[in-house]
């Protein structure tokens, strides 16, 4: 009997002293967290403080600090300090002394003065663990073990390797402005605007099929991230239905991985190699086909590999504010039109057929949610943008038109003034494109009248057909000004 004390109570302590592990900086850090865990955040902690450790010391579950001024919870990869997943990486609380973090069957993250924070649906778990892979956990303790809530299901801006990525699961870039979602046999990019402002989509990689096909009614498709260097979309657990190799695929390499939606809308694969991050791959190689390269009202030169804007502004774009675009009492509306521009992701968006530039513009007119459209002359494809305006290509082919809208909105007192100032550099815009159209054209302006008086030929004001007659366009709406860019007014 006493034998057997002594056995239980070896085992017990050994137990013990494998549920406790020292961080780097010689804090003692837990490996799992039992009901009526309470860990309250130290200030004076750093960065980060590591609450929670896997087995083997490479991935920590804490409080992090954002900016100095904010507060999350994450798991770091603590070679390289990289959080691989954040709580609510969206709405980061205000840093505070007063933050607690909490287990009692659920995890809870609070403060004083907000309250609840964030928090795990509720559940009946026994204990918090974070695995090797990452994975953070809250389990109840059975045969077999029954694990009630992972992190894996819910990814911030990341996936690991060997983590399934559902149809149920999105990505968001930190900064929200971006998200990744499967789709019935496609994996695709789109940006974020809130207000009811429906996601256009700026990437899509749709399964080739070659090993496998996608079979109706067996369920969706999920992705996973292969140690062997690729992205695999899986429909069941056999051959692939597609992979998306990344540079090092096949070559033997055995870094951990990770594949990150980052806060430019691009997605990058990275492997680490013990001392940095490699780059392995990414979905967007050119600059000026990410979304928003140039900010809003942007304009790329591929060519050049520099920004502008569609207005030929030097100091900064106009800005892109998301909502209705029909117009109030209050709202008042621009409209600017410029040559040589496309749409990166063109070929994600969807298009109308039309006769005209002039049948594209009133598409967009009547559309409350259009922000603009890009018209392509030779073939007639209308490109309706039922979004913020963004970065735009710039091209050489004329044959390429832009209509973007711009909203102006009055001053309506109680000290807001931010529509006055975009009312007043929109006509400074006009008074500059004025002074621009009569400095270039000033010069020929009676001999083209004296042509066109003799020859009977009327202007017709087309973009299309010859260059504007002048920066203003008459769009028959009292809503509606217009400004006109061309190569003749490109500085």
């Amino acid at each position: 009997m006493e034998k057997k004390q002594s056995l239980c109570g070896f085992l017990s302590l050994l137990i013990f002293h494998l549920a406790i592990k020292t961080s780097a900086a010689g804090t003692p850090t837990l490996q799992q967290l039992n009901r009526g865990f309470r860990a309250s955040f130290d200030e004076s902690a750093g960065s980060f403080q590591p609450l929670l450790s896997d087995p083997t010391g490479i991935f920590s579950f804490g409080f992090l600090q954002i900016n100095s001024s904010n507060l999350d919870l994450a798991v770091i990869h603590l070679p390289s300090n990289e959080p691989v997943w954040r709580a609510i990486p969206g709405r980061p609380a205000q840093r505070s002394g007063s933050a607690l973090l909490s287990f009692n069957g659920s995890l809870l993250f609070s403060d004083q003065n907000s309250g609840v924070l964030w928090s795990t649906p509720a559940t009946a778990g026994d204990r918090v663990v974070l695995l090797n892979s990452s994975n953070l956990q809250i389990i109840k303790v059975a045969e077999p073990i029954d694990v009630l809530w992972q992190s894996f299901d819910f990814p911030s801006d990341t996936i690991v390797q060997d983590q399934n990525f559902t149809s149920n699961a999105s990505l968001f870039s930190t900064n929200q402005r971006y998200s990744m979602r499967l789709g019935s046999n496609y994996l695709a990019l789109f940006m974020e605007f809130g207000r009811g402002v429906e996601e256009p989509m700026y990437w899509k990689r749709t399964a080739l099929e070659a090993k496998n096909q996608i079979v109706a009614g067996e369920g969706p498709i999920y992705a996973q991230l292969s140690p062997l260097g690729f992205l695999g979309l899986y429909q069941k657990e056999n051959a692939p239905v597609d992979e998306l190799s990344f540079d090092s695929f096949a070559r033997g390499i055995t870094g951990f991985r990770r594949l990150t939606l980052e806060a430019d809308g691009n997605l990058r694969a990275y492997y680490w190699n013990g001392k940095i991050w490699v780059s392995d791959y990414k979905a967007i190689s050119e600059l000026c086909e990410l979304p928003s390269a140039c900010g809003a009202y942007g304009l790329c030169s591929a060519e050049e590999k520099r920004c502008g804007c569609i207005d030929n502004r030097s100091h900064g774009c106009l800005a892109a504010d998301a909502g209705d675009l029909c117009g109030s009492g209050n709202d008042d509306f621009w409209v600017l039109k410029r040559k040589g521009v496309d749409l990166a992701n063109k070929e994600v968006l969807g298009f109308v057929k039309v006769e005209s530039l002039k049948e594209c513009e009133k598409l967009c007119k009547r559309n409350c949610s259009c922000w603009g459209a890009v018209y392509n002359n030779a073939s007639g494809y209308c490109y309706e943008m039922d979004y913020p305006i963004q970065t735009l290509l710039e091209v050489g082919d004329e044959n390429k038109i832009g209509f973007f809208k711009v909203r102006i909105t009055r001053n309506r007192g109680g000290g807001g003034g931010g529509g006055d100032k975009v009312r007043k550099a929109a006509e400074a815009l006009v008074v500059v494109g004025v002074l621009a159209a009569v400095a270039l054209a000033g010069a020929g302006v009676y001999r083209l009248w004296r042509a066109r008086r003799k020859t009977g030929e009327r202007a017709d004001g087309s973009m299309v057909e010859g260059l504007a007659p002048g920066p203003y366009r008459n769009l028959n709406s009292s809503s509606f000004r217009s400004i006109e860019m061309s190569d003749s007014f490109r500085k």
